[in-house]
């Protein structure tokens, strides 16, 4: 299961309802800020999620809607939180605009500093894996080299069969924690159990994709693919699809259209632009997706396999 906290949605610019791009994925104790737009320290303070426990940053690209946040928030961790270390990850592009960022106007100032900021160039593939979920970055096609897209995933998984386990006489406690793990055991009157014998059918984990600004989806569909949320940009409406061609982002229905051929489950559309209305977006979506979400500032979801939900915040 995942959560995601939408905490900015406006693309390119704030509006009077809306932020700068800025997400926070939860899994467990694990958390981790997407993008930080301008603004964002004050969005996760209003949205009651706090500074704690976020000390991993993934950065989608490096246009400065995406990471001037940074340097409030850098600012405010250094004068005021107890977080101890802080990893940013991001492409080398990115990487390098957010260094000019920090040490340039002397916002992160080594040897005075209580908190340790690790930055960590990302390249496709695995970025972080920890027990039953890894976190991917996958290449996308926006202006400028580096831009990437993450998908969270949970390991599949095959589900324990008590009745199964009590037929072949597999006592509570230890042995059927062996079994879980792909261990065979031996019972007490000689009996060889394999895991098989008590395991069901394996189940895909639950997977989430966020994608931030793209111009393409083509190349998006094998990652996208049976997601349970797909969370994407959708900056322009099929009206402009030549500007959004121009500008390398997606009209709504684009998006909608990557939803549907990929077979996900819901589409969460972010980063929209203020010349339209919501509902314009939303209408142009749902004429080939239907279970198309419209992100709003402060909007909450829980991500489980086959279903998204919306919450109340806090989350916590």
């Amino acid at each position: 299961m995942f959560e995601i906290v939408f905490l900015g949605t406006s693309a390119s610019a704030p509006s009077v309802q809306r932020g700068l791009s800025a997400q926070v994925v939860k899994h467990n104790e694990h958390r981790f800020l997407i993008d930080c737009g301008e603004g964002t320290q004050r969005q996760i303070l209003t949205s009651g999620l706090g500074f704690k426990k976020l000390n991993k940053i993934l950065i989608t690209h490096g246009h400065l809607d995406h990471i001037l946040g940074l340097a409030g928030l850098f600012s405010t961790f250094s004068r005021w939180e107890t977080i101890e270390e802080v990893e940013i990850m991001a492409g080398k592009w990115a990487m390098q605009r957010i260094h000019d960022l920090l040490y340039g106007v002397r916002i992160l100032q080594p040897g005075k500093m209580d908190i340790e900021v690790k930055m960590t160039e990302i390249r496709p593939g695995v970025v972080f894996q920890d027990g039953d979920f890894t976190v991917t970055a996958i290449p996308v096609s926006h202006r400028g080299p580096d831009c990437f897209g993450f998908v969270f995933e949970e390991q599949s998984r095959r589900p324990f069969l008590p009745e199964k386990a009590e037929a072949l006489g597999v006592p509570p406690g230890p042995l059927r924690g062996r079994l879980v793990k792909g261990e065979a055991v031996t019972l007490e009157n000689g009996t060889v159990v394999q895991p098989e014998d008590i395991l069901g059918p394996e189940t895909p984990g639950t997977k989430l994709v966020h994608i931030g600004d793209t111009g393409r989806t083509d190349d998006l569909l094998e990652a996208c693919r049976g997601a349970d949320a797909l969370v994407i940009e959708a900056t322009y409406l099929n009206e402009e699809a030549e500007m959004a061609r121009q500008f390398a982002h997606l009209t709504a229905e684009m998006a909608a259209s990557l939803a549907r051929e990929a077979g996900v489950k819901c589409l969460i559309l972010t980063h929209l632009s203020r010349r339209y209305r919501e509902r314009d977006v939303r209408k142009e979506a749902r004429k080939v997706f239907e279970n198309t979400l419209i992100a709003r500032d402060f909007d909450a979801y829980q991500v489980r396999r086959g279903e998204c939900a919306k919450l109340e915040l806090p989350a916590d």
